[in-house]
């Protein structure tokens, strides 16, 4: 790919001379030329071509970062289970913000599930 891009820049830059050294020619023609036949149509393709390549780099970078991120382990889990006895102790004092008394309730303890066959 890449020979054919130098390739193309190489005539596009011929074109170029040969319009600039022509008596009938101009610099500013020959300025054109090089952009509108050259630079400006490999760019293009060179974009275009690219696309898959860009679009497996975007694929890559995501696999990469979902990778890093490392999912929580089991250690963190049981240091702090969730026994939902956390709101029944603060009711079991029996005391309202506002001076009255609630009925006290026993706090509940999580249910334990036993495993199968037992």
């Amino acid at each position: 790919m890449w020979i054919v891009a130098i390739a193309w820049m190489y005539v596009t830059l011929m074109m170029a001379l040969a319009e600039a050294t022509n008596p009938q020619g101009t610099v500013l023609g020959a300025v054109f030329t090089f952009l509108l036949y050259g630079v400006g149509p490999l760019a293009l393709v060179l974009y275009l071509m690219g696309a898959p390549a860009r679009r497996k780099a975007i694929i890559q970078a995501e696999r990469e970062a979902m990778a890093r991120q490392q999912p929580p382990s089991e250690a963190d889990e049981q240091a702090a289970p969730n026994t939902g006895t956390e709101m029944l102790e603060g009711a079991s004092s029996g005391v309202q913000a506002d001076g009255g008394s609630l009925p006290t309730a026993a706090p509940v303890s999580p249910v334990r599930e036993e495993p199968p066959g037992r």
